[in-house]
């Protein structure tokens, strides 16, 4: 299995200058293909290919404008103009939008393919900076396939660490057990709201950091362009999102190891968060609540453990439908919480019940695929979800 670990950077103030001019020399390198070949399209409606890139690079080398670039590391910068060519695929496959050009503004990062060392568990040798400390906060196994660098808009230099551990990756289960299935139905109030009936609290990470954020930015906002003042401010705005970020993502990944820990299949909706998100009314509790993030993390984790993520249709009406007999109501609006079946005369919880009718859903799924879903289950422990802080 591939896995990436990520490690804290401390260069010293010449690495730091070294950081600063290989950052560079990518960039013009992927900027310069990058209007190289937009150019050559627009032009001549010629298709520049990954080859003649690579081979471009030796050419600059030699002129006498851009010889500068044989200072750089030659492996990074190939790296650089695949990471282009593999952009403009993503396009031509309509999985992303047009590459743009990149900023020395803001975060940087390059890729070293190869020839990266672990020094005596402390350090790490990059070519052309030299070796530099690192908080190695756990071990690293396998072998390095690539290492990537970048800068944070807060300074901070981090390095991810990608290595084949050797490992084939878990077969998935073939029998399941229908205790070990939960149905998570997700929203804003409560963030994942289980079938068992339980409720993870939205912790609304962004809502409570609102008030400092909007006093940093305004302050920011009234420093003259330019100066050293206002560097000082857009780094303490840059520190505060990144604390933001950071707590959602630490409070995601606590509570994503423990719906995988805990289930043998987790069922959930099919969400259109980008559709979603152009609601005025709650796109900004949306985007704070990060969905799509919380299931990418659950599905590479279940992948790792041999376990299922299903995702039931994106059309299927689960806070509309009785999960006892059925019965779907014709219209059900969003302050709608509490509502009663008119055919079976059961109470329902909106998102209780959509989670159990989501876990339904799930073993359906999981029958016709040909697993064996097996209502006879030992005893296991249910846990509780993580309380946000």
């Amino acid at each position: 299995m591939l896995k990436a670990t990520k490690v804290r950077l401390y260069p010293t103030v010449d690495q730091r200058k070294a950081f600063a001019f290989q950052f560079g020399a990518m960039r013009w390198a992927y900027n310069f293909t990058l209007g190289w070949r937009s150019s050559a399209w627009k032009e001549r409606g010629e298709s520049i290919s990954k080859r003649q890139t690579l081979d471009k690079l030796v050419e600059l080398k030699a002129t006498e404008e851009t010889g500068w670039l044989k200072e750089a590391d030659s492996q990074a910068l190939q790296q650089s103009v695949m990471h282009l060519d593999d952009a403009f695929k993503r396009f031509f496959r309509k999985q992303g939008r047009y590459p743009r050009f990149k900023s020395k503004h803001g975060k940087q990062a390059m890729s070293y393919p190869q020839r990266v060392k672990i020094v005596n568990g402390v350090s790490l040798y990059l070519p052309k900076v030299g070796t530099v400390k690192a908080v190695l906060h756990r071990e690293i196994v396998g072998k390095i396939k690539t290492v990537t660098i970048s800068r944070t808009q807060t300074g901070k230099y981090y390095a991810s660490i990608l290595c084949d551990d050797g490992l084939e990756v878990p077969a998935l289960l073939k029998t399941i057990e229908a205790d070990a299935v939960t149905g998570i139905d997700l929203g804003i109030t409560h963030l994942a709201i289980a079938s068992t009936g339980e409720k993870q609290k939205n912790p609304r990470i962004l809502k409570r950091a609102a008030a400092n954020l909007r006093r940093k930015q305004k302050t920011l906002s009234r420093k003259k362009k330019g100066s050293a003042n206002r560097n000082k401010a857009r780094v303490l705005v840059a520190k505060a999102h990144e604390r933001t970020a950071n707590t959602r993502n630490d409070f995601q990944h606590k509570l994503s190891k423990r719906l995988v820990d805990e289930n043998q299949a987790i069922c959930v909706e099919t969400l259109k968060v980008k559709n979603m998100l152009k609601n005025r009314k709650l796109a900004k509790h949306i985007a704070d609540a990060a969905w799509g993030e919380l299931l990418r993390k659950l599905t590479y984790k279940t992948a790792w453990s041999g376990k299922h993520l299903v995702q039931i249709d994106q059309w299927f009406a689960s806070s509309k439908t009785c999960s006892d007999c059925g019965t779907k109501v014709d219209a059900m609006p969003l302050s709608v919480r509490q509502w009663t079946c008119q055919t079976c005369d059961q109470e329902h919880d909106r998102d209780i019940n959509a989670a159990i009718n989501i876990r339904q859903q799930g073993i359906l799924k999981l029958k016709a695929e040909g697993l064996s879903v097996s209502a006879c289950g030992g005893s296991r422990n249910s846990g509780t979800l993580p309380v946000a802080a």
